[in-house]
């Protein structure tokens, strides 16, 4: 007869431990790039996004408006700063903005 295992994990626990066994770390950070950044910077700026990418540490985000690229190139630094601090850790180092 199997024995079974009396602890209980939380599904985050759970998800947490799958995703470092399987080594899919990385792609979940892509993924929440993209929804870190939507609810940061909120729905003004999420309504000119087209896209956001996470390559080696660069964040890339695609805008449809040049004059809201503009603004927000003055305050990349500070940006930076807020994405890392939501993440925990430092996962972005570079940010372009398009």
């Amino acid at each position: 007869m199997v024995k079974r295992e009396n602890d209980s994990y939380s599904v985050k626990e759970i998800m947490q431990r799958f995703i470092k066994e399987n080594n899919l770390s990385k792609g979940m950070q892509k993924i929440k790039a993209e929804e870190i950044w939507n609810q940061m910077m909120g729905p003004g700026v999420a309504n000119h996004t087209s896209a956001v990418k996470l390559q080696n540490k660069t964040l890339i985000v695609h805008l449809t408006s040049a004059v809201l690229r503009e603004e927000l190139s003055y305050g990349k630094e500070k940006i930076i700063k807020m994405i890392n601090e939501e993440f925990g850790d430092e996962i972005v180092s570079k940010l372009l903005l398009m």
